[in-house]
């Protein structure tokens, strides 16, 4: 399958390069070209805009920060929809506003176009291995035609129903995400406060009930104090707002959601809103010393 891919950083680049290791004829764009120079070089070729990309290929991955860079992508005057011939396979793997994700998919089908709302969880390291877990909103036909590319890209791909439940399954992932991390870094400063060996405590907390990815893989970053970015913290608020929106549209309660957006509101003040969502440890430490 010819495939097409726009947006190009830690999570496009490396989705990038599994479809190109998967066989896949690639073309890339971006907003600037040198990003796309190593896939480039391993035979990938470029185009100047979505809509030459889209008339290129037979299906167009999308990897992009937030809801409106999607919206201009896709629907914009030089966008996906302005380039593609019917029948394409339009799959966009952002994290945005479900609602947006049914009206761009409403507007695709007046063209021809097949889009599936397809947001991953994993970060930049499952992003490389091609583990991804991938959430698919959209037609159940398209969804078959996606399954190739979702082979290079992910290892648990799930069909979540009609347009839009892609992005709203991904809300969930990240309600439930951010709670966690947040509970594991007053975790880890309980721990430091009390002297315990950090990497004994991640063994045996991880022995049991409070087992999970965020304590196994963000703890021992949070203790080495490593806050570089597998998935930054202005991208994480990004999420969050879309989920506490559309949690008052639905009329349920997030209040834990509330607090930790509030904790990463923090991190964003001091300056951190590129760093990584593991973070979020800074800002309880803030509240620690301020307490004294």
């Amino acid at each position: 399958m010819r495939v097409g891919i726009i947006g190009l950083g830690i999570m496009g680049a490396p989705m990038a390069r599994n479809l190109l290791r998967a066989g896949h004829p690639l073309t890339v764009h971006t907003r600037t070209r040198a990003r796309a120079a190593g896939l480039l070089a391993d035979g990938a070729a470029w185009a100047d805009s979505p809509a030459a990309l889209a008339a290129a290929v037979d299906a167009v991955v999308t990897m992009l920060p937030d809801t409106p860079a999607v919206e201009a992508v896709m629907a914009g005057p030089d966008g996906v929809l302005a380039g593609a011939r019917a029948e394409l396979l339009a799959i966009d793997m952002s994290t945005i506003d479900p609602a947006a994700a049914r009206a761009l998919a409403e507007r695709a089908a007046e063209t021809g176009v097949a889009l599936l709302d397809a947001p991953v969880s994993g970060g930049e390291q499952g992003a490389i291995a091609g583990t991804l877990s991938i959430m698919v909103g959209g037609a159940a036909a398209a969804f078959d035609r996606a399954g190739p590319l979702f082979a290079a890209l992910g290892k648990r791909v799930t069909y979540m129903g009609g347009p839009g439940q892609g992005q709203m399954t991904k809300l969930v992932n990240q309600v439930v995400g951010a709670g966690t991390l947040a509970a594991v870094a007053e975790g880890v400063l309980l721990a430091a406060g009390a002297g315990l060996d950090p990497a004994a405590v991640v063994e045996a907390v991880g022995g049991g009930a409070a087992a999970s990815w965020m304590l196994a893989e963000q703890a021992p970053r949070m203790q080495r104090r490593d806050f570089a970015p597998g998935f930054m913290v202005r991208l994480q608020q990004k999420d969050l707002r879309l989920a506490l929106a559309s949690a008052e549209r639905l009329g349920v309660p997030l209040p834990l959601t509330a607090v930790v957006q509030l904790l990463f509101t923090a991190v964003e003040a001091r300056g951190g809103g590129e760093l990584g969502t593991q973070a979020i440890l800074t800002a309880l430490e803030a509240l620690a010393k301020r307490s004294g």
